[in-house]
């Protein structure tokens, strides 16, 4: 039995490196910005623009339901089956494969999917936060689609989402969900001190300067998983306004480390992946950064933290 236990643990944390799959992961960046954003053209703003986010689902990503009219739709990338599903709650239905096609060819699928569904939607038809924004429509050069590499990766951010999760879960103040967002393709889970932040100083390609100072209106200690960075991604927690002291923090694991080119700290998502126990690595990660930022900063931290174990004896 233990040696059953420790197969799935080592297993359950799967194996991308980053150049193995760069052409898939550029393919698929450019697929989540269009899926999203049909988000973001339909759903009402919600505070930092959490309404355009996707989620990570028990079969990959999902936008959840989008108002329309009285109804709703959702889209999700099926990694397992390697289908795109548009459903509205009329009964609707549309299902086309993930395969390799130009960016240009998936827009022009969702458009006409949507049209069918009795959704018709005029989208933002450039991508935000990369360089060059290439139109959609006019996006042939990326067309790479690798069904085990996405499925890998899918992997990696349904363990972090759930680490990331259970992290959530001992703070009592304003948190985001753990959430996906496709402009940095990053997934992502925000705590918020209460108080107002300083206006961001913007500078993220194609993407308006407006776009960051919602998003970083109050002051706030972030972490995530961002699938481009190290030898298999990383693990990364900063800081906005970032406080005196911040970077030179005590963190663990011992891999951790502050990188100035970021202005965060990282831990290589293979550090975790290999450790004795994953979770407890991460865990010490998030726990030690937030510390950080929020000692650094004077957060009030008997208010804004809980025990989620307060009611197991009950």
């Amino acid at each position: 039995m233990g040696t059953t236990g420790d197969i799935r643990t080592a297993t359950a944390w799967p194996r991308l490196r980053v150049a193995e799959w760069a052409e898939t992961r550029e393919t698929l960046h450019m697929w989540t910005q269009i899926v999203g954003k049909v988000r973001l053209a339909h759903a009402p703003l919600l505070n930092h623009w959490w309404q355009v986010v996707l989620y990570v689902t028990p079969r990959g990503l999902t936008t959840s339901a989008i108002p329309h009219g009285t109804g709703a739709l959702d889209i999700e990338f099926d990694f397992v089956d390697q289908e795109l599903r548009l459903r509205t709650s009329d009964g609707g239905l549309r299902h086309f494969a993930l395969q390799s096609m130009p960016v240009a060819d998936f827009y022009g699928s969702i458009l006409r999917a949507l049209e069918e569904l009795g959704v018709p939607t005029t989208l933002q038809g450039h991508p935000n936060e990369v360089e060059p924004a290439v139109p959609f429509a006019a996006d042939y050069e990326h067309h790479t689609y690798d069904p085990r590499a996405a499925r890998l990766f899918w992997g990696q951010l349904l363990q972090a989402n759930r680490v990331l999760g259970e992290f959530r879960g001992s703070f009592a103040g304003k948190a985001s969900p753990v959430h996906f967002f496709w402009g940095g393709m990053d997934l992502a889970c925000t705590r918020f001190s209460g108080r107002r932040a300083p206006q961001h100083p913007g500078g993220a390609p194609n993407c308006g300067d407006w776009v960051m100072w919602e998003g970083y209106s109050h002051e706030l200690s972030s972490c995530g998983f961002w699938p481009g960075g190290g030898d298999e991604g990383a693990f990364y927690s900063y800081a906005y306004p970032e406080p005196d002291g911040f970077a030179r923090s005590p963190v663990e694991p011992a891999e951790a480390f502050y990188s100035r080119e970021n202005g965060q700290f990282l831990l290589p998502y293979e550090a975790v992946r290999s450790a004795e126990d994953p979770d407890r690595a991460l865990t010490r990660f998030l726990r030690s950064t937030y510390v950080a930022a929020a000692e650094k900063a004077g957060w009030d931290r008997a208010a804004l933290e809980t025990d989620p174990e307060r009611w197991a004896d009950r």
